[in-house]
C-alpha cells in the first residue's frame, strides 16, 4: 500500500467522521427546537451557530418556504448520509484493490 493511498484513505475516513457528526448536531438541533429551548442557553447557541448557515442555504432553495414545518434538517440529513454512503463505497473499493 503506498503512502498516497493510505493519506486518501485517512482523509476520507476523517471526512466521513466529521460529516457524521454533523448530522447528529443537526438532529440533536431539530429535538431541542420541538420543546422551545431558551436562546440564550451556550448549549442551544452552539446548536444554532453551527447548523444555521447550512440549513439556510438549504430554506433558500426549497419551494415551500412558507409553511410552518422546516423541511431544511431532512434535505441536509439525507445529503449527508448520500455523501457518507459514497465516501464508505470509495474507501471499500480502495482497500479492496490493495
Amino acid at each position: 500500500m503506498s503512502l498516497p493511498t493510505i493519506v486518501i484513505q485517512e482523509i476520507l475516513s476523517v471526512l466521513d467522521t466529521l460529516l457524521s457528526i454533523y448530522m447528529w448536531l443537526i438532529i440533536a438541533r431539530a429535538i431541542v427546537s420541538w420543546v422551545s429551548p431558551d436562546p440564550y442557553n451556550p448549549i442551544v447557541r452552539f446548536l444554532h451557530q453551527v447548523t444555521e448557515p447550512l440549513l439556510a442555504r438549504v430554506r433558500r432553495l426549497l419551494p415551500f418556504g412558507g409553511y410552518s414545518i422546516d423541511f431544511s434538517p431532512l434535505i441536509v440529513i439525507l445529503v449527508i448520509n448520500i455523501l457518507r454512503r459514497i465516501l464508505q463505497e470509495y474507501l471499500f473499493k480502495s482497500i479492496i484493490h490493495m
